[in-house]
């Protein structure tokens, strides 16, 4: 018996459906969601990457502004590009694209962006209100891989999730996130030795490392759930995990496509941040007119 599928497409389009008709309901209060994401530099992946971003928030209905500077922008520039949107009323959420040129400090900019407006969720104070489970803006990765467990129904609370990746990005916060819904929490990285050993422990495996079929049917108990964050671009042009999907589906109960998988739902959980930053103004704004 193969795995079920957890199709991140499909859920995505569900939950924009619903973000619509949030956005829509925005607009008749006098408030249009808006999203400002900033670019330097011609990296060919971000391009990419936006231009989904900018498909999405037309999908719903979210005003999309793209600034887009050459890779020779001044740190001191951008930074003072990000403070003028911090004070636009108009604008519900920043993001810079990354990875940004050498000479910029991504944590200078992202440091820079207001937290009310952090819709990536990379700010240090959303990360600390994240890590003690309080409201907040979720980094957009992780949210999503949380959303689409929920969604296969799989019981969260009590089960061994094992994180194989570390980054600020991804690996670091879904652990978080897994433990905030009371899973036991494990993390892999480079230097875990044995990495089979822990992995096939693993009720829930998430695997975020960047390396193409780095996961084989070996690292996987029976029946375990596997997220797959991997996007890798083989020799002949083809997208693939960093698990190797024909072995993982015989062994799991449930795991994740590439592509098709986390890929749409970080985006959709973008939108998500979005429209919440908005729904806050909103109230902000019905507040003033009450006063």
């Amino acid at each position: 018996m193969t795995a079920s599928i957890i199709s991140g497409k499909e859920l995505a389009q569900e939950k924009r459906k619903q973000l619509a008709q949030e956005v829509k309901e925005l607009k008749e209060q006098g408030v249009v969601p808006g999203l400002v994401v900033i670019l330097v530099g011609d990296h060919p992946a971000s391009i990419s990457y936006i231009k989904g971003k900018q498909k999405a928030s037309e999908e719903i209905g979210v005003a999309f502004t793209l600034e887009h500077f050459p890779e020779s922008m001044k740190e001191e520039e951008l930074l003072a590009v990000i403070d003028k949107y911090n004070h636009d009323e108009s604008c519900h959420g920043i993001l810079v694209q990354l990875p940004l040129p050498d000479h910029i400090q991504e944590k200078a900019v992202i440091e820079k962006i207001s937290p009310a407006k952090d819709v990536d969720g990379f700010h240090p104070l959303n990360i600390g209100q994240m890590m003690i489970g309080e409201d907040t803006f979720l980094p957009c990765t992780p949210a999503g891989i949380v959303e689409m467990i929920k969604s296969a129904n799989i019981e969260i609370a009590g089960k061994h999730v094992v994180v194989v990746g570390r980054s600020n990005i991804v690996g670091k916060p879904v652990g978080i996130l897994l433990l905030n819904e009371h899973a036991t929490v494990t993390y892999c990285h480079s230097r875990t030795p044995d990495l089979k050993e822990v992995t096939k422990q693993a009720d829930i495996l998430v695997v975020a490392v960047g390396r193409a079929n780095f996961i084989t049917g070996e690292h996987i108990k029976q029946d375990a759930v596997v997220i797959d964050v991997g996007v890798n671009r083989l020799e002949t042009g083809k997208l693939c995990g960093d698990v190797v999907f024909e072995d993982a589906k015989q062994i799991a109960s449930h795991i994740t496509p590439v592509p098709g998988g986390v890929g749409p739902m970080t985006i959709t959980m973008l939108a998500h941040n979005v429209v919440k930053s908005a729904r806050i103004s909103a109230v902000r704004l019905q507040v003033s007119k009450e006063l």
